[in-house]
């Protein structure tokens, strides 16, 4: 072959390296866009879980509070109400701030409860109470570990040559859960000792699943 044609060969194979580049960086960035999109999908599946736990202990919880403080209509509304918002919640915004309500409609309720000594000695209340505080844990660490999933997602996308691809193929930044730092406080509430008075466990209501994906769609 004469240099004529070797000089032809030259800008073939060089068009050929760049394609074959081109081909491994967006097969290579787009297997990490699935990857971290899935670790996020499953740490939403956390925070789902302990959600659906919380959303299913509040009709035990408030059946119990009416049995010792039915003249506390309000706030058990309220407590009532922030659950019914939390189950309509179509967003991760829409979800957060329901989460927020119910935050705060708990905190109130748990404060009338310092009224009423003979509830805060009942074995099932106690339980109940129990059960939640367990779960606002879980869920915190649920959430944690999902905006720690959603930050290496959302870095992932923005870096070149992610960035590029990302918009190709239709990847977008996720949005945090987060609620305000009021919202994850609750008071404080000394449940005593005392002599406990049963009262019969009433069924709860039928709840929705509260299956948000995090792009924001029910499934």
């Amino acid at each position: 072959m004469n240099l004529k044609g070797k000089g032809c060969l030259i800008p073939i194979i060089i068009i050929a390296a760049v394609v074959i580049i081109g081909i491994a960086l967006f097969a290579g960035n787009y297997n990490k866009f699935m990857t971290s999109e899935e670790t996020v999908n499953q740490q939403w599946s956390k925070i789902d879980v302990q959600l659906q736990r919380r959303y299913d202990l509040i009709p035990n919880l408030v059946n119990t509070v009416k049995g010792y403080a039915q003249h506390e209509k309000e706030v058990i509304k309220e407590v009532t109400d922030a659950r019914a918002a939390l189950g309509g919640a179509r967003t991760p915004d829409e979800l957060a701030a329901a989460d927020q309500q119910l935050q705060g409609a708990l905190s109130r309720l748990l404060v009338i409860v310092e009224n009423y000594p003979t509830l805060k000695a009942d074995a099932q209340f106690t339980q109940l109470m129990d059960e939640l505080a367990g779960t606002e844990n879980r869920i915190a660490v649920a959430r944690a570990d999902y905006n720690n999933a959603v930050a290496d997602y959302n870095k992932l996308i923005r870096r070149f040559p992610g960035v590029v691809i990302a918009r190709m193929m239709g990847f977008d930044e996720k949005r945090y859960f987060e609620t305000t730092p009021e919202s994850r406080t609750n008071p404080e509430v000394d449940f005593g000792t005392g002599d406990t008075s049963q009262i019969p466990a009433l069924p709860g209501t039928g709840s929705q699943h509260l299956r948000l994906q995090p792009e924001g769609e029910w499934a």
